[in-house]
């Protein structure tokens, strides 16, 4: 069961990258993840709102925590290599290909 804390937090992230708030949102996921670092939603929501502020390693590296904590959930392997590909947009380094395939392949 999910601490009610932690629900608010979330909700009050959403509502700020909502608002384009993104380095907002950031600091009420990471308070989130003080409460219980393994709060998968709160990784995935990392790797989305990093992508806005071009912390494509942030955003990856909690993608690919949200996958370790939760391994036979094919979406965050999907959301993963989304992540990795978004990561190619903004870098063009070929290693977020080929990590984007081996996510997908994991689905």
């Amino acid at each position: 069961m999910t601490d009610n804390r932690i629900l608010d937090l979330e909700n009050e992230a959403e509502k700020l990258r909502g608002e384009g708030k993104h380095a907002e949102a950031i600091e009420k996921i990471k308070e989130a993840l003080a409460i219980d670092e393994s709060f998968t939603r709160g990784h995935l929501a990392l790797a989305v709102l990093y992508h806005y502020t071009g912390d494509y390693e942030a955003s990856c590296k909690h993608g690919e925590r949200a996958c370790e904590l939760e391994p036979n959930d094919p979406f965050n392997f999907v959301a993963l290599s989304v992540t990795y590909q978004r990561a190619f947009e903004g870098t063009r380094d070929p290693i977020y290909i080929q990590k984007a395939e081996m996510a997908k392949a994991r689905n």
